[in-house]
């Protein structure tokens, strides 16, 4: 199953947002991020010291079952102005998460930088991974798991044509889920038509 890495080196490019494989180099962004008490309890984590996300991100990179990108701001990064790490809006994850199942895929995006909320960056970023899923991983079934008060989000699952099929009232979390039937195999390709695949070379950030 080293399906799930097959992004090591792929670079998804939307119009919104760029999809890169979460690296080392991102670390430092993406644990200042998590200090945030409202992103601990969205996505239910508890805060890392520097030396546990750098490790974390080890794992999940050699983590056969996971598939993380880093969202980054389309617009900043192709000004190409800034280091890649200043240009981070969140991220975006698959985990295989039935071993029974490995067509059903669990789904999930944090946009965690304040200023690029409310701007649609997390629809373009799960529709780029779904897609992706869909077409490189084999998936025919997502689900996303999200807090009770997390409404902004459900409703953004929603009109990504998820259904609301389970409340958990002790994790206090929804479970939503997607069939990929041809008919929104078709959709979803459409919706992402635009985007172009590149290949992401650590080290080369912010240059082609």
């Amino acid at each position: 199953s080293a399906a799930m890495r097959l992004n090591e080196n792929i670079l998804l490019l939307g119009k919104k947002v760029v999809l890169v494989p979460y690296t080392s180099e991102h670390v430092p962004r993406y644990h200042e991020w998590m200090k945030s008490e409202e992103l601990q309890r969205l996505t239910a984590s508890e805060p890392l010291t520097l030396e546990q996300e750098y490790s974390m991100q080890q794992s999940w990179r050699d983590d056969a079952d996971k598939c993380t990108f880093i969202v980054l701001d389309a617009e900043k990064w192709q000004a190409r102005l800034s280091p890649e790490e200043s240009c981070m809006a969140g991220d975006v994850n698959l985990f295989l998460t039935d071993p029974g199942d490995p067509s059903l895929g669990e789904i999930e995006v944090m946009i965690a930088e304040p200023s690029c909320r409310g701007k649609g960056f997390g629809t373009e970023a799960v529709l780029m991974m779904m897609s992706y899923g869909v077409t490189k991983l084999g998936l025919a079934k997502f689900e996303a798991k999200i807090g009770q008060g997390n409404e902004p989000s459900i409703r953004m699952f929603q009109k990504l044509h998820f259904e609301q099929v389970a409340v958990s009232s002790v994790f206090q979390e929804v479970t939503l889920r997607l069939t990929v039937t041809e008919q929104e195999r078709q959709w979803l390709l459409e919706q992402t038509s635009h985007v172009e695949e590149k290949c992401y070379r650590d080290g080369l950030s912010g240059s082609h």
